[in-house]
């Protein structure tokens, strides 16, 4: 029982030990990232990226400490009072804030810039694990899914109206979060359904092609279950509901999205549209990690970063860095260590007895995967640009920060588990 109570005392190190690693990597290519040979910048320098990401490492660390000593209820007691204060600060963003490349989403205090809702999603993530745990939740009762979707929907909605998509777009990971926990697919399915025909919609000129191909599929359908009048019914509803969609995505395209946004999904689908302009990030991208070849060019040698041809390299463009200057091999290097990553947290997720961890723990998992997958498909062209960090090699202080808070809760809740009881 002692020698039990000392192991569930400590966190994972096989977690701590990645994390480690991919801060350490990430900073290395920070300062590659924006490395000039002509002049005499030490990696230390405080006026350099690499500088101040040092001291955002340093805090990250003081943040391990406090997590490292809390009580783990206190993070299920003040989910709900965490997530309402990130809510506040949300709204206080939209009239004070001043708007940097088509967003608010900034607090600034002189020369501190703070950005809730980087940190809004780890409370987002606590919120919904304290519901998602309470006797009373039940993933098929529309009640409990509709206060799960307000949890999730108000912060979300909120960085919508800041103009920060990409972030908000994170999290619709919440739903697979659900989906673990008992909730209908049916969310799931619709999403990618929805996405599907946004894309044909825009792909495809001339759209009776596709009204007759919907067509002709409902046909088909409703003869191979013209007795199943249930069937018939929800066929002939999903049918109509794809119609009605696909005649409001040229509305949508035009109204709601923002002429950069427009850019960005025109450039996805035709990278030659706008090669000077919208296209250029991504054209310029892809040249730097093609050059890299197998084993790259070596640290800081890599002459795509040297000379600023990327723009925000250091930042949502870090894996340009990463593939040019370390190659085939340094690029599945970083996303092997994404995917143990991963996979461990998941497995951390499903070892627990209390539920509130679990939940948190996939959440976690769900946060990270969406950002390192739509971060490196955005720098080789297979999701537009939506501006959102590399989690650990980004710069950025409120990324990294919020990042290893993310982690760090987990680790802390998990390294108890054993003195708990049953939940």
């Amino acid at each position: 029982m002692r020698k039990g109570r000392v192991i569930s005392n400590q966190m994972d190190m096989l977690t701590v030990v990645l994390y480690v690693i991919m801060v350490a990597f990430g900073w290395l290519n920070i300062y590659a990232s924006v490395y000039d040979p002509s002049v005499d910048q030490s990696i230390f320098d405080l006026s350099s990226n690499s500088g101040k990401q040092l001291v955002f490492i340093g805090l990250s660390f003081i943040v391990i400490i406090l997590i490292s000593v809390m009580d783990d209820k206190l993070f299920e007691s003040f989910a709900i009072p965490l997530w309402i204060l990130f809510v506040l600060l949300l709204i206080l963003v939209l009239f004070v804030a001043r708007e940097v490349n088509g967003a608010r989403s900034w607090i600034e205090f002189g020369s501190f810039r703070f950005q809730p809702a980087e940190f809004a999603k780890f409370a987002t993530a606590l919120a919904l694990a304290a519901y998602a745990s309470r006797p009373s939740f039940n993933p098929k009762n529309p009640r409990s899914l509709i206060i799960a979707a307000l949890l999730v929907g108000i912060p979300a909605l909120l960085i919508i109206v800041q103009g920060d998509m990409g972030t908000a777009l994170v999290f619709s990971v919440f739903v697979l979060v659900l989906y673990r926990e008992g909730a209908s697919g049916l969310p799931l399915v619709l999403g990618a359904a929805g996405g599907v025909i946004f894309l044909l919609a825009l792909l495809v000129q001339t759209q009776w092609y596709l009204w007759v191909g919907i067509g002709v599929i409902t046909l088909i359908l409703v003869f191979f279950n013209r007795k199943n009048k249930k069937r018939l019914t929800s066929i002939i509803v999903v049918a109509v509901a794809v119609l009605i969609t696909l005649e409001s995505v040229e509305y949508a395209f035009n109204n709601l999205l923002k002429p950069h946004q427009q850019n960005r999904i025109l450039v996805l689908l035709n990278p030659n549209a706008d090669p000077l302009g919208a296209g250029w990030n991504v054209t310029q991208s892809k040249i730097a990690i093609g050059s890299g070849g197998p084993y790259g060019k070596g640290f800081l040698q890599g002459t795509q970063t040297t000379f600023d041809f990327v723009p925000e390299q250091s930042t949502d463009f870090i894996f340009c860095t990463i593939g040019e200057e370390h190659g085939w091999i340094g690029s599945v290097a970083l996303i092997t260590l994404f995917i143990t990553l991963l996979l461990r947290i998941i497995y951390i997720a499903e070892r627990q007895k209390w539920k509130f961890v679990r939940v948190y723990g996939y959440s976690v998992a769900g946060i990270l995967f969406f950002h390192f997958a739509v971060n490196i498909g955005m720098t080789v062209g297979l999701f537009p640009v939506i501006g959102i960090p590399l989690p650990f090699f980004s710069y950025g202080g409120s990324s990294l920060l919020s990042f290893t808070i993310l982690l760090f809760i987990l680790l802390k809740l998990d390294s108890g588990r054993m003195q708990r009881l049953d939940h």
